[in-house]
């Protein structure tokens, strides 16, 4: 591993002892929105590299220097921490201005809500050349990650990682698993969350609107309307009671 970042949060080592620097990118919003939850596919000590991010409503990139000629894998990280519904945060990854590595990202609909997603791009550097998908382009030493923004909310990542080797060199996420099923559940929603897909989502997470008003505490409020009833049962069997003895 030549270059490790938790965009969005601290320095973190994972478990396979992969050192991630802490984000010094200053565009854009970092956020930890996403530590409210649970991350699925990943060990508890390492859900930290889900459950922060870095997104901005305008593109935003990393730059990574890299020295050598070689074969990379560019590892880039990501969760759905807060739409749940697919068509409402989608965005592209570019590279070097030039190599449109990732078009169309919807990570919910890949993977469900609160669940890691990882995207593996192949390259090689090579005689001062970027050669990725049968394109090349000329390289000076820094590869630049471009999270380019669309019209359906913010791009954003969690963690981004470039190391050397092969895909296959690659340690992997757990399996969906029993996640798919849950998954068909999310689509189901898809149709009626459409409408929403043009909310403004600028504001950063915690900020934004809950999804509906707090449930109301029947105990919080009493006017005392609930005594009424009872005390006019009283009075009208008090007051003839009273009259029959005065007879008496």
């Amino acid at each position: 591993v030549i270059f490790a970042v938790n965009c969005g949060g601290s320095a973190h080592t994972d478990l396979n002892g992969v050192h991630y620097q802490a984000d010094y990118n200053t565009v854009g919003i970092n956020s930890d929105h996403g530590l409210q939850l649970s991350i699925n596919r990943v060990p508890t000590p390492d859900q930290i590299l889900y459950q922060t991010e870095r997104y901005h409503s305008e593109t935003f990139s990393y730059d990574i220097p890299i020295k050598e000629d070689d074969d990379y894998v560019l590892i880039l990280k990501f969760s759905e921490v807060y739409f749940t519904g697919s068509n409402m945060k989608v965005f592209d990854v570019r590279l070097n201005s030039k190599h449109e590595v990732i078009k169309g990202l919807d990570i919910y609909h890949k993977v469900g809500k609160g669940t890691a997603h990882d995207e593996y791009i192949p390259f090689k550097i090579s005689h001062k050349s970027l050669l990725i998908n049968d394109e090349s382009s000329p390289f000076k030493g820094v590869l630049t990650v471009e999270f380019i923004k669309g019209h359906l909310d913010n791009p954003k990542v969690n963690a981004i990682v470039v190391m050397k080797g092969q895909v296959s060199d690659v340690p992997k996420l757990a399996p969906l698993a029993g996640a798919e099923e849950a998954d068909k559940d999310f689509d189901d929603d898809d149709d009626t969350s459409d409408t929403n897909s043009n909310t403004d989502n600028t504001q950063t997470p915690h900020s934004r609107k809950l999804s509906g008003p707090p449930v109301v505490n029947p105990y919080a409020v009493d006017d005392g309307s609930s005594y009424v009833v009872p005390i006019a049962v009283a009075v009208g069997v008090f007051i003839p009671t009273v009259f029959f003895l005065c007879r008496l």
